[in-house]
This record gives structure tokens, sequence and C-alpha cells, in this order.
């Protein structure tokens, strides 16, 4: 159960609202069989998700999961993969099961929502759009459109900032270390879901305040939780 009930509830993007592993690993594929490489696979991608498309591409040029320096033709590699991905944003990507009915209930019910991930903002608002799913956001937020991106608390508590709600009575929702580090540091209560783009570590490790197997199972949760004293 959660310790209080949040005013403001933010989702991560990748892994927890969308499956886009496909898109994604599709084109990083491509990415490299056009610079000559061997493609990497859609299993070894989907470890690599979770860092931003810079950290993305440097991993498959790599393939280390933590690439020290950047790697030769790293800028060329970005704006190769850009603009391939730019023309796959939803061809293989779904909302997860119970991602739609989470956000409509969630809404007819008050919750302001937002998205904050590290995608980049060109790319953001037209996969959420052609998902259908865009509408239920007051706030996109994108990780290039701060100086800091999730781990960093910094996209979390500009969002609340913006929104006028303070940090103690927000809510992130993620599948990542990325999203449960960000979440902690801003002082952000943090419910996970067990699937999407763990890298390697399970839900226990991201220390959640509650964890929910199916996003429709949210708003049960958010609504048994107390409510703010007035």
């Amino acid at each position: 159960m959660l310790r209080r009930r949040p005013s403001l509830i933010v989702f991560d993007l990748d892994g927890t609202l969308v499956d886009s592993a496909p898109d994604l690993a599709h084109s990083i594929d491509a990415m490299l069989t056009r610079l000559g490489r061997p493609p990497a696979g859609e299993g070894r991608v989907r470890g690599w998700i979770g860092h931003g498309m810079p950290m993305l591409v440097k991993r498959a040029l790599t393939g280390e999961q933590w690439p020290v320096a950047e790697p030769e033709g790293f800028a060329d590699a970005l704006a190769l993969y850009m603009d391939i991905y730019g023309a796959n944003l939803s061809r293989r990507t779904r909302l997860y099961a119970g991602a739609r009915d989470c956000l409509e209930r969630l809404r007819a019910r008050g919750y302001r929502l937002a998205c904050v991930t590290n995608k980049h903002s060109r790319f953001t608002r037209d996969l959420l759009e052609q998902l259908g799913v865009a509408g239920y956001f007051e706030v996109l937020a994108s990780g290039d459109q701060f100086q800091h991106h999730k781990p960093h608390p910094e996209p979390l508590l500009k969002t609340a900032e913006r929104l006028g709600v303070e940090p103690a009575q927000a809510l992130m929702v993620g599948d990542s270390l990325a999203d449960a580090e960000a979440a902690r540091a801003a002082g952000f209560m943090f419910v996970a879901v067990p699937y999407g783009y763990h890298g390697g570590a399970g839900v226990a490790a991201l220390a959640p305040d509650a964890v929910v197997e199916n996003l429709a199972e949210l708003p049960e949760l958010v609504d048994a939780a107390p409510a703010l004293s007035p």
C-alpha cells in the first residue's frame, strides 16, 4: 500500500506504458547493417534500453553496457539511427495490456498525469499520438529537454514544479533502476511494473513502494492509499 494518495502520477514510457523494444531493435539492427556490422538482435537490445538514445547507440557500437569512451563514428551512427527510428516509431510498438484502461480511469478520477521519459522529444509526442494516448498527459517531458536525464531527479522535479505539485505528493510509475533512483532522489513514491527493461535486475532490486503486475491495477492501488490531510 502507498503511504499517501498522490495528486500527480508520472509514467515512464518505454518498458512501462509501451513495449517499444521491437522497433528500437529493428532500428538498431538496420543501423548496424548499414554500417557494415552484424545485427545485435532484439534480445540484446532489450538489455540496452533505458538510458536514452545516445547510450543505446553507444552500447550497440561497442557491445558494452557502460562504454567508457565515445566510439568512433558515434555522431554519424546516432544521426542514422534517429532517422531510421523516426520511420519506425509504432510499426511494432504496442501499449502494454491495461495501459489505456489505466490512463482512462485515472483521468476520470481526477488524477493529474505526466509522462517523463529519457526518449528524445523528437519521438515522444509522435509515438504517444500514434498510439492514441498523448491526450491523457498534462506534461510530456523528454530526456533532451533537461540538463540531466533519469536516474537524475531533475526531470521529475521540474515536472512537479511545472504542475505546482510538491514532490511528496507525486508518484512515479516505472520499470527500471533509472526510474527507481530518480523517484527516490526526487522524493516521489515509486510503483514498479515487473515487465519492461530492467537491464537484468529483478523488480525486487528496485525497492518499490508497491508493484502492479498490470497497469489496470494502479487506479485501485492509488485510491486505496490514505488521502492527504486538508
